[in-house]
């Protein structure tokens, strides 16, 4: 190839063969005058999203609302110039309100700077603006801070701003919908004691959306006093677990009736209480313990931490309650069912409880029954459930029952 790059020859040769090409590219002449050359070029189009709206008016004295920020703006031409101008973007969407009179209304939207080979097509073309006077209104801040940020053991008192007022300027309806103006503390570490920072000020309508206003100052002085914070509050004793055979529990008293908790004002509100939990299933006898006493969270100190329980205990009694009729649930329509054991189809019940809850115990006061509404047709060894009086005590003398299901269409 570098031979033949070489050889003039070669050159001349592939010159001429270029210029046959060149020549058959051109269309025919049709006769008439010829003034421009035509040269055959690609269409294309392109759309750039978002493409950012400029607006002019008199920002002294007006203003506008209802322009949109950007538009999608579609470009058509040939593909070079199409192109160039969405890598260069050097043209301009624009409304001109120069001339524009206050009210509601419909205008144009336009596009300069662009290449007169190119056809722009916008959406949208027009919007619906609104045009209103400025006017200043003078309104009273408010101090607003993150309450979470107070640290366990102390809260806030009453914000106090400086200056308490601002001046804010903006559209006629903008300023009739200010419903808030606050200047929020923001602090990353827990405050303990008072606090004094500048802040900036918020104008927000009823749905807390922020208003496009101007305000002056933008940002006041908050100091937010800090204290710290307490309540005394009763200890409730809580039972867990369930007493030993033949124990029952008569009575538990604490040394101390009331304890003193330290943490954030709204925790301390709704805190009526803190507690101690006594498990009863390993009390035996008559016996002191010594308890911690249980906060809930939010709650960051305790006074006093541990407790002196006393608990009083009584011996329980037992007594047989027998004939207790076994009864069937849940057994479908199509079927039919027949217990086999117990024959009698009555079991008895091995009652322990207080002597005050046994005295007087009859076969009314228990609900003994099998549960099957998920069987269907067969044998089957099925749990016995018993329901009967709270704070007592029972043992059947038998767990399960032998049961058979047959189908009433069989």
């Amino acid at each position: 190839m570098d031979k033949l790059m070489d050889n003039p020859w070669f050159i001349k040769i592939l010159a001429l063969l270029l210029a046959v090409l060149l020549y058959n590219s051109i269309p025919p002449h049709t006769g008439k005058e010829m003034t421009d050359v035509n040269v055959p070029s690609v269409q294309s189009s392109v759309t750039i999203k978002d493409f950012p709206v400029k607006v002019y008016y008199d920002t002294e004295n007006l203003v506008v609302s209802g322009i949109p920020d950007s538009v999608d703006i579609t470009l058509k031409g040939p593909t070079t110039h199409v192109q160039s101008a969405n890598a260069l973007r050097n043209f301009e969407v624009f409304v001109d309100l120069t001339n524009v009179k206050i009210g509601k209304q419909k205008v144009k939207l336009e596009v300069k700077d662009l290449s007169d080979k190119l056809k722009a097509t916008l959406k949208p073309d027009t919007v619906t603006v609104t045009v209103q006077e400025k006017i200043t209104k003078e309104f009273k801040v408010e101090a607003e801070f993150n309450k979470n940020q107070i640290e366990d053991g102390y809260s806030a008192g009453q914000p106090v701003v400086e200056p308490n007022k601002v001046k804010i300027t903006g559209a006629k309806s903008d300023i009739d919908r200010i419903t808030y103006v606050k200047a929020t503390l923001e602090e990353k570490e827990k405050m303990k004691e008072t606090v004094s920072k500048e802040a900036t000020v918020q104008v927000l309508d009823k749905e807390l959306n922020k208003l496009d206003v101007k305000v002056e100052p933008s940002t006041v002085k908050v100091t937010i006093p800090i204290k710290d914070n307490s309540k005394t509050v009763p200890i409730s004793i809580v039972k867990k677990g369930t007493p030993p055979a033949g124990v029952t529990i008569e009575s538990i008293d604490l040394d101390v009736k009331e304890a003193t908790i330290i943490g954030p004002e709204d925790i301390l509100k709704d805190t009526e209480s803190v507690r101690v939990e006594v498990d009863v299933s390993k009390i035996t006898g008559n016996t002191t313990l010594d308890l911690p006493v249980i906060i809930s969270n939010g709650i960051s100190k305790v006074t006093p931490q541990m407790v002196k329980a006393t608990v009083v205990v009584s011996k329980v009694e037992e007594k047989t309650v027998s004939q207790i009729p076994l009864k069937i649930r849940g057994l479908s329509e199509n079927y039919n069912a027949e217990i086999n054991d117990p024959v009698n189809q009555m079991i008895s019940l091995l009652v322990t409880g207080p002597s005050a809850s046994i005295n007087g115990l009859k076969p009314e006061d228990f609900s003994v029954y099998v549960d099957l509404s998920s069987l269907s047709e067969g044998d089957y060894d099925v749990n016995i459930r018993i329901e009967g009086p709270k704070n007592l005590n029972w043992k059947p003398d038998k767990a399960k029952a032998k049961i058979t299901i047959t189908n009433n269409n069989a």
